[in-house]
């Protein structure tokens, strides 16, 4: 797991910078409590290992 700092932007974009896949943009949100996927400001983020086999984009009900 890593911590990284963002000025805005969204969920999406990192996801897929970092973990190689957009739509794994859920496991950031869940693993920050974070419900809305675009940010404000500057956040202070988990970043869960890369997991190819992880889907992603629905949370889980």
């Amino acid at each position: 797991m890593q911590t990284v700092t963002v000025a805005g932007g969204n969920l999406f974009q990192i996801a897929a910078r970092l973990l190689g896949d957009a739509t794994q943009w859920i496991r950031i949100a869940q693993l920050n409590g974070i419900s809305d996927p675009m940010l404000q400001g500057v956040a202070t983020l988990q970043i869960p290992n890369v997991d190819p086999s992880a889907g992603g984009g629905i949370a889980a009900q």
